[in-house]
């Protein structure tokens, strides 16, 4: 049993170095099928093996690489790697003026380990906003396909220089991984614009949602010296309720 626990000490240890450097890990199958239990089709042992106790703690702490556990592939079917309905408008009646309707992993469960999904955004006519916002796994390519699109990211401390551009139909432009990122309809129609990101599940922190509409409230006192801002007006922030387009 030691020989048990220092085989799975060490390939635990293997797989937190390999997370060091990957934000989504290289699949070893053709497919791993996204479930989120191993009742709704995962392997299953009826006797347990040493080896079996291994492949047991790497499908649990798999979750923390990827999420999900994998269907057994002889169960798996098209539909595991289907999601109709993109070319559906997003609403964008809301407070931002536009929507943004994903196609990862959450939805398509055969996007798990292969790192790649896709969105489809959406932006009301004179001013719907994407807000300023990161994707902390992932770079994003944009392509649009309908309107005009003014679009921006930030770079890191200490330059933080904005680099800025209009887009029209066809034009396709890049947002580096973990960079500061929006996007703002400056016509007079509809825009619609379509992007993929390096990640089954790339996240996304909306800056003004993330410090001003946490849960619980960051201290004001905090954010006043961080922005050089009177407290009242902090406190008048934290008061707002903060749209989120996805």
């Amino acid at each position: 049993m030691k020989g048990v626990q220092f085989l799975v000490a060490f390939v635990l240890l293997a797989l937190a170095s390999k997370l060091v450097s990957a934000s989504d890990p290289g699949p070893l199958q053709d497919f791993c099928v996204a479930i989120n239990d191993t009742k709704d089709g995962g392997v299953k042992y009826k006797y347990w093996t040493s080896v079996q106790v291994v492949n047991s703690f790497l499908s649990i702490y798999a979750v923390f690489v990827n999420g999900k556990f994998c269907k057994d592939p002889k169960l798996a079917t098209a539909e595991d790697f289907f999601l109709p309905g993109l070319n559906i408008p997003g609403n964008t009646s809301n407070q931002v003026g536009s929507m943004v309707n994903p196609a990862n992993v959450q939805q398509i469960p055969g996007l798990n380990t292969l790192g790649i999904s896709l969105v489809r955004i959406d932006y009301a006519p004179y001013g719907g906003l994407n807000p300023p916002h990161t994707h902390p796994c992932a770079t994003e390519i944009l392509v649009v396909v309908e309107g005009t699109l003014s679009i921006s990211f930030v770079t890191s401390n200490t330059d933080n220089r904005l680099f800025t551009k209009v887009l029209y139909p066809g034009d396709v432009f890049i947002f580096p991984e973990g960079m500061i990122h929006f996007q703002f309809n400056i016509g007079s129609t509809n825009t619609v614009a379509f992007a993929a990101l390096s990640s089954q599940n790339p996240g996304v922190i909306t800056i003004a949602n993330a410090v001003f509409g946490s849960d619980p409230a960051i201290n004001p006192d905090v954010l006043a010296n961080a922005f050089q801002l009177d407290q009242n007006i902090v406190k008048q922030l934290q008061s707002r309720f903060w749209w989120d387009n996805n």
